[in-house]
């Protein structure tokens, strides 16, 4: 196996090479030039290992320049007890025998990016190894929310790599802006940007494409790296968990071998939604994928209409991470739809900055529309199904979790389709605590999120994640703040190299 550009427009690479630079530098994202098509023994035989053997084998596809040994030792020291207490590390919740929520947040900033970020520093130390590359490695995320803090969490101390997070100042929960700005780390750096999530992602990705800035950072001894999706090395290890998450549901009778079932995915940058793909391209038994959106709803719309237009209001949510117009991943799926057609990808993209919106050709919709369904839930409707699934079940979702329960919900009212169906649930509750009480309760919350999280803790008696018990006692560390154009600047500042 080797990695392409869906633009067309880099020579093909390992894998080492593709995580250590991120993203293709003239523009568009890499891919396996082939998908592995595994035998139906073959992947039912696996359904008794443990997670660390079943990541160890699916990974094994993918990276094609590490040895086995190399990926097993990653895979162990990511997915260890610490950072995963549950020795499930993905586990399944059934509510009845048609709908399971996967728990995607076990680890250790309680959200599914977790998954892959703990794993991804090893992979890229590794990579940068191979490669023989002796500059240090600065990672630029841009984030959301969760990945912000998942990639510091993974990255913070690690030597030889440098990480610089910028979030939307004002578009995130205040725990997840808390967790960022109290990491520690002698190599981490914290920045709020004046904007929202797709100025701080535009504005990454023009760093990416700057070559100026890029010789000037080459000159000082340093090279860029990305732990975004926009990362293939960020993307890979959510496959494991789709195979591990129907593996879970043969071993409690659920459904039976070679059973399709639905997948429900509450998703904004099309990441998560896209490494299931793969696993079904892969021969995991998929009937439906249902893309669940809040009220940004730009991919249930282009899912719906073929029609792909970011020029509409941003709304924020109280599915923060989910407030996303411009889905980078949802390039990558085109490209595989198309048979790896750049042309088209090109033609689209193009139009896309030029003009704010693209438009499918019915070919390619009606085969996306064979496979994936888009929903979109109202914030109301998140807030209902945070109650019901309270009332009902004695269990806690997070907003984003809610949009996937939502989406499902409403999916099943309008196809009669009562497939078994796992639900991604990327976050703990209590990373949301104030939206998730004030649904329970059918009031706004007004007292400070530290009190929230012990009154919800106290109405419910549910645990409260590990990661979250004392964050509001933490100092803060990260103060930086700046507008979307002077990302440049904050990155040249916080690494002391002056110059164009």
């Amino acid at each position: 196996m080797k990695y392409i550009s869906t633009r067309g427009n880099y020579k093909l690479l390992n894998a080492s090479e593709v995580i250590k630079l991120g993203m293709v530098p003239e523009g568009g994202l890499f891919v396996p030039d082939s998908i592995p098509e595994l035998s139906e023994n073959e992947m039912f035989s696996k359904i008794n290992d443990d997670y660390q053997k079943i990541a160890s084998w699916i990974l094994s596809y993918f990276l094609n320049d590490f040895t086995k040994d190399e990926i097993k030792k990653a895979v162990k020291k990511a997915y260890n007890k610490n950072n995963f207490p549950d020795e499930l590390i993905t586990p399944i919740v059934s509510f009845d025998k048609e709908t399971h929520l996967m728990e995607l947040w076990h680890g250790p900033t309680a959200a599914f990016k977790d998954i892959a970020l703990q794993l991804m520093p090893y992979l890229l130390k590794l990579s940068v190894k191979k490669n023989q590359d002796n500059k240090e490695i600065v990672i630029l995320v841009a984030t959301s929310g969760d990945t912000g803090k998942a990639a510091l969490e993974g990255f913070k101390d690690v030597e030889g790599i440098k990480i610089i997070v910028f979030y939307p100042e004002k578009g995130v929960s205040q725990v997840q802006k808390d967790q960022m700005l109290t990491t520690a780390g002698n190599n981490t750096e914290v920045i709020g940007v004046k904007g929202n999530f797709d100025d701080c992602q535009n504005a990454v990705k023009e760093v990416f494409r700057d070559k100026k800035l890029k010789n000037l950072l080459s000159k000082n001894g340093y090279k860029l790296s990305s732990a975004n999706s926009i990362n293939w090395g960020r993307l890979v290890p959510q496959i494991v968990y789709y195979f591990t998450g129907y593996f879970h549901l043969l071993h409690a009778n659920k459904i039976n071998e070679g059973e399709k079932i639905n997948i429900t995915v509450p998703t904004g940058n099309f990441g998560n939604i896209l490494a299931g793909y793969y696993a079904y391209k892969m021969g995991l038994p998929v009937n439906k994928f249902i893309c669940a959106t809040n009220e940004n709803k730009v991919l249930a719309d282009f899912l719906k209409t073929g029609k792909y237009n970011i020029n509409r209001e941003f709304k924020k949510t109280i599915s923060p991470s989910m407030d996303i117009l411009i889905s980078s991943n949802l390039e990558r799926f085109l490209f595989e739809v198309t048979g790896h057609n750049s042309k088209k990808i090109n033609k689209w993209y193009k139009n896309l900055k030029e003009k704010e919106v693209f438009r499918i050709d019915s070919n390619t919709l009606a085969e996306i529309q064979n496979l994936f369904v888009g929903k979109s839930a109202s914030e109301k409707e998140v807030r209902n199904s945070i109650k019901d699934v309270y009332n009902s079940y004695g269990y806690l979702i997070d907003p984003h979790t809610g949009v996937g329960y939502s989406c499902l919900k409403a999916y099943k009212k309008e196809s009669f389709d009562y497939t078994p169906t796992i639900i991604d649930s990327t976050a703990n509750p209590y990373k949301f605590s104030k939206s998730v009480l004030e649904a329970i309760e059918g009031r706004e919350v007004e007292e400070d999120y530290s009190q929230v999280i012990k009154k919800l803790n106290k109405l419910t008696g549910i645990e409260i994640h590990r990661g979250l018990e004392d964050i509001y006692n933490k100092k803060l560390k990260h103060k930086r703040k700046c507008e979307v154009k002077e990302v440049p600047l904050q990155i040249k500042e916080v690494l002391e190299i002056g110059g164009i």
